[in-house]
């Protein structure tokens, strides 16, 4: 003996949740795994070949270094033995200054190296920002994430940023 108005009340509820089902069910959501994008998209992959060759120079000077002190250190080591004191001890003064400038150069260079990576994958981040606005807009996304623990292939949407990315590199 339910009253007229609970009843009324109970199909309103229903409505509603047979509604919010519906609407549920047209819900279109995309992922874009960020990491893949940086990784494999042309932009990326430009941005970082332009680093190399930027930084190309600095690092092979920096490797030369390294070896030569390898070197120097072996010899100091081989050497060693048949030093008198005082020789031993400015060699090792010699030594500790050329590896103390081989540190301060190493800290240098990956300071520029990270601050230029972080300026050109930030370009980079950009575009692909505006790409997956636009993928968004003309295909009626909405919602579209990048961080998530779990996605199916069925939104994920990484591969047409980068082929949106790609065909922009052209241009």
């Amino acid at each position: 003996m339910k009253s007229p108005l609970v009843k009324c009340v109970l199909a309103a509820a229903s409505l509603v949740l047979a509604a919010s089902a519906a609407q549920a069910q047209e819900l279109k959501i995309g992922y874009v795994n960020s990491d893949i994008v940086l990784r494999d998209a042309e932009p990326a992959k430009a941005a970082l070949a332009k680093l190399k060759a930027e930084f190309g120079k600095r690092d092979k000077e920096l490797t030369d270094m390294s070896n030569r002190l390898k070197a120097a250190g072996e010899k100091f080591d081989k050497e060693q033995p048949t030093l008198m004191e005082s020789e031993k001890i400015r060699r090792q003064r010699e030594f500790s200054e050329q590896e103390r400038e081989f540190h301060r150069k190493r800290r240098e260079y990956e300071e520029d190296v990270n601050r230029r990576r972080n300026e050109e994958l930030a370009s980079v981040v950009e575009r692909a920002q505006k790409a997956i606005k636009k993928i968004a807009e003309d295909e009626k996304y909405d919602l579209v994430v990048q961080e998530v623990l779990f996605s199916s292939p069925r939104v994920d949407i990484t591969e047409k940023v980068i082929k949106t990315l790609n065909a922009q590199q052209g241009k």
